[in-house]
């Protein structure tokens, strides 16, 4: 069982329930509906692996209630019962909003929180690290990513709206965020760039860092 005493910090990993159809759709030109629902399972159990390398506490975020889950889920499903980690449903209107009630649970119980998408299969354990680390001095930190947003968001103090009125989606997250966070009086800490993978591109990127053609 994981021991919230002896955990710096609790990550959330945050994930679509997954359905064809409905995740990785900008991958299903190239990759067909059951392909992308593949790469979507595939990638999020990279990231868990990648979380629960840390030693950190971890949790599970899926967006929706769960349904019977496609036979493909199966590993998916498996790895995250045989770690005994918690399973939460995201509340809220938008990203921004689901994203700053997790922070908030999960300040309220380790202090410090961080978020990360399923897609980011390049937030490495050293890089989890670094950001609880920049925690200890800053109140939120904040993973960049190529396009415009971000792969990480952590943060010892949330202060109200601080995530409200964001373009979820466009290229303006990260500079709409650093401009919500400056205007809620919070220090923010930005890490190195990573990727995340959306497009097929990213999806070769993926598959050649891990050894595949």
């Amino acid at each position: 069982m994981q021991n919230t005493d002896q955990s710096p910090a609790v990550l959330m990993q945050f994930a679509k329930w997954p359905q064809a159809g409905r995740v990785k759709t900008r991958l299903i030109p190239a990759l067909g509906i059951e392909g992308a629902l593949q790469a979507h399972i595939t990638l999020s159990l990279k990231v868990l692996d990648n979380l629960c390398a840390t030693g950190y506490d971890v949790s599970f975020w899926w967006d929706r209630p769960l349904d019977q889950p496609p036979e493909e889920a199966a590993p998916l499903l498996a790895n995250i019962e045989a770690a005994k980690l918690p399973q939460s449903f995201q509340q809220g209107g938008d990203l921004g909003e689901r994203m700053a009630r997790a922070l908030g649970q999960g300040i309220a119980s380790h202090h410090r929180a961080v978020v990360i998408g399923s897609d980011c299969p390049s937030v490495d354990p050293g890089y989890v690290r670094s950001a609880v680390a920049a925690l200890e001095h800053y109140d939120v930190v904040l993973g960049p990513s190529d396009d415009g947003g971000y792969v990480l968001i952590g943060a010892r103090r949330l202060a109200p709206g601080a995530l409200e009125g964001i373009a979820w989606g466009t290229p303006d997250v990260m500079q709409q965020t650093l401009q919500r966070m400056d205007a809620a009086g919070l220090s923010v800490y930005l890490l190195e760039p990573r990727w995340d993978v959306d497009e097929p591109e990213d999806w070769q990127r993926f598959r050649h860092m891990v050894g595949e053609r």
